[in-house]
């Protein structure tokens, strides 16, 4: 635990000595990197795969016409 507080501390001195200026230019870089189109592509793919394996973001309309919830068993 006092590792973790340690790593914040050092974090956050260490992040208000930079300033605004380089927190902005961190934030253009990850932008730039989010918006890349290999990276959408690739995160396109990743979302269809967890979509497979868990079943979020299908549309499965049942009999009242809400969707169900795929994690949450309906209570019988």
């Amino acid at each position: 635990m006092k590792g973790i507080l340690l790593g914040a501390a050092v974090g956050y001195v260490l992040g208000a000595r930079a300033g605004r200026q380089r927190y902005d230019q961190i934030v253009r870089a990850y932008r730039s990197l989010a918006d890349h189109p290999a990276v959408q592509g690739a995160a396109g793919i990743v979302r269809a795969k967890v979509g497979e394996k868990t079943g979020f973001g299908r549309h499965q309309p049942s009999s009242n016409g809400h969707r169900r919830d795929p994690v949450i068993p309906r209570a019988n």
